[in-house]
């Protein structure tokens, strides 16, 4: 990856349904030279898809939670099918610590919240933090800390560029 690549990807976080011409205005190549490096960093796996931001206010989903779930090694294989079934699970996360599970969740309403809480006490031990508010929203992985390829090969940190 070298500091073009690092430049389009800012440019598709910021808004994936830019125009090809516009990153390739932006970044001094031709879109042909940008749809290229679009589609190796794709095929590379670096980019994993495009997603349209949905509004959880809009949606009228005013419960942001965060559970804990405490899971017997042995439950996974009809955990894992579970929390995938229940669209208000957005992120199911293997953890450390305390607890086997960490889950993002939203709902309507705290009391349907409490009835999956219910639900998923069959699989072990919970623990909830509801959502107050998020000062910082999900903004994904920072393409600043991607280390840049060199010309020899050789990768350099931001900090080797002198940024």
């Amino acid at each position: 990856m070298d500091h073009i690549d690092r430049k389009i990807l800012e440019l598709l976080k910021k808004n994936a349904r830019m125009p090809v011409k516009t990153i390739a205005e932006e970044v001094f190549l031709s879109s042909p030279a940008v749809s290229s490096r679009i589609e190796h960093m794709e095929s590379s796996g670096l980019i994993e898809g495009y997603h349209a931001h949905l509004s959880a206010e809009k949606l009228n989903m005013q419960i942001k939670a965060f559970i804990n779930v405490d899971i017997d090694p042995v439950q996974k294989p009809v955990f894992y099918p579970y929390v995938e079934s229940v669209p208000n699970v957005v992120e199911c996360n293997c953890i450390t610590g305390d607890y086997s599970m960490l889950l993002t969740v939203y709902f309507h309403t705290t009391q349907e919240l409490d009835q999956f809480i219910n639900q998923l006490q069959r699989f072990g031990k919970t623990r909830t933090q509801i959502v107050f508010s998020t000062p910082v929203e999900h903004r994904g992985i920072s393409v600043d800390e991607v280390p840049i390829e060199a010309g020899d090969g050789k990768t350099m940190s931001s900090a080797d560029q002198g940024s």
